[in-house]
């Protein structure tokens, strides 16, 4: 079996994040053919992405940005929060990033299909996987439209790249309001942007519990009407982005300070990873 020198070794697991004897095994395999010893890593790793089909991905990181009118939001997982704040991990939710956006991929289809290089995303993801050892996915992406963006990133360690993220969407020009909304979101985690947009079958569902607590209450006939719209009330303030508290000031509601600021929210998305 060939020798191979600590600077070869060195420089592969450099460029592909893999372990000591693993690189060092592929380099002798390969006769010290640095270009060969890749190809065998990533075989190798492959394999072993079928087992790890099933494994839970609950950490990783969120990214976003603005380019050409849109913004762009995607949640990319892995195992293990050592490889969510490697670098190769982290290069590779940009390089998927800029592949997404410069295909203006709209859904998750789309953007796992998207061109990189001469392979597609998903494929790019799958040799990642293959290298680093654990199995990586691209769970969620969205992009959005909107006159302007305001896009908040949030770490939840230091230690750890952003695993919350927003895109709120707006019209108007107070960037610094829509900031402060954006920051909201990413605390009150607001599943639409009115009431309006809950779905019917959800709002009869809700009033149907919150009925049947107020009778078991043994609430009073004649006060049960009122009651039930103020339970319905309370259930919008949760859900319904422009009914809620506002962080900053819990005297408003979302809805009035983005009046008061003169902005008009379109639409906004919220990635937890894992969640």
């Amino acid at each position: 079996m060939a020798s191979v020198s600590i600077a070869d070794i060195k420089a592969l697991r450099e460029q592909l994040g893999t372990g000591m004897v693993d690189t060092k095994k592929a380099l002798e395999e390969a006769g010290g053919d640095i270009e060969k010893a890749t190809e065998i890593l990533r075989l190798k790793g492959a394999k072993g992405n079928a087992k790890r089909a099933d494994r839970s991905t609950s950490e990783g990181l969120v990214t976003a940005r603005e380019h050409g009118g849109r913004a762009y939001m995607l949640e990319l997982n892995c195992e293990t929060d050592f490889v969510a704040k490697s670098d190769r991990f982290i290069a590779l939710a940009g390089g998927v990033e800029e592949a997404v956006i410069e295909a203006g991929a709209t859904t998750l289809e789309e953007a796992l299909a998207a061109p990189a290089a001469t392979k597609t995303v998903a494929e790019v993801i799958s040799d990642a996987a293959a290298i680093l050892g654990e199995r990586i996915q691209l769970r969620r992406f969205v992009s959005l439209d909107g006159d302007r963006f305001s896009i908040y990133l949030h770490k939840t360690s230091k230690d750890l790249p952003p695993q919350v993220g927003v895109i709120l969407a707006y019209s108007g020009e107070d960037a610094e309001t829509a900031r402060g909304i954006a920051q909201h979101i990413s605390f009150a985690n607001p599943e639409y942007l009115t009431r309006e947009d809950v779905p019917a079958d959800k709002v009869e569902n809700e009033r149907r519990i919150v009925e049947e607590i107020s009778r078991n209450e043994g609430k009073p006939e004649a006060a049960l009407p009122k009651i039930i719209e103020g339970r319905l009330n309370g259930y919008f303030k949760q859900v319904a982005l422009l009914d809620q508290d506002y962080a900053k000031d819990n005297k408003l509601t979302v809805g009035k300070v983005a009046a008061d600021a003169g902005i008009t929210i379109t639409g906004f998305a919220r990635f937890k990873v894992g969640a």
